[in-house]
């Protein structure tokens, strides 16, 4: 898939980066970081970002850092699991929007991730999980919810290896950019 057509119909969706969650999971600070490279890369490349807040009025909203790296963040507070539970406002707004493809970073894996995942897949959208920004309270439980995503059909990879798909080719505009974000966030 090339930059131009991923630009059409693909959607991050960055699941309950909230800074209460960040610090219960396994490497949060690294799994911030690997959602700031995903958030910064999906911009360049002028694919849409959306952040999910699960019950932010309780919990707080997402981690400012990371919503700074979107041109004109678009958060959809959730109170159920699943940022695509269907008829939701998530599901909602990717259908206005003609999403058919999703892209998801953020926690918990077997949580909120897991649920979105799976809901995406039972709603006909293809769906990637970056592997390398999503985190989990547990390790074990992760990998196994992110192998049953990849065997329900989810292609689940590192982000860089999804971007670089993207681009394709050195000479690709955005390479440039994109390396100095591949240093920026390793």
């Amino acid at each position: 898939m090339n930059a131009a057509a991923a630009r059409e119909g693909t959607l991050l969706l960055c699941v309950d980066m909230q800074p209460v969650f960040v610090r219960t999971v396994a490497d949060g600070p690294k799994v911030l970081e690997r959602c700031k490279f995903a958030v910064a890369a999906a911009q360049g490349l002028g694919i849409a970002v959306a952040f999910t807040e699960q019950v932010p009025q309780k919990l707080g909203g997402t981690d400012p850092a990371l919503l700074a790296l979107a041109a004109s963040p678009e958060v959809h507070t959730k109170s159920q699991f699943s940022a695509l539970a269907p008829g939701g406002p998530v599901a909602a707004a990717a259908a206005k929007r003609r999403v058919s493809h999703v892209v998801v970073c953020g926690v918990e894996t077997p949580i909120c991730v897991f649920q979105t995942g799976m809901d995406a897949l039972r709603a006909g959208l293809s769906v990637t999980v970056l592997s390398d920004c999503v985190g989990a309270r547990r390790g074990a439980d992760a990998a196994v919810c992110l192998e049953h995503l990849a065997l329900s059909g989810a292609q689940v990879i590192p982000s860089e290896t999804f971007f670089y798909g993207l681009l394709g080719d050195a000479k690709h505009p955005f390479f440039r950019e994109f390396t100095e974000l591949v240093k920026k966030h390793a």
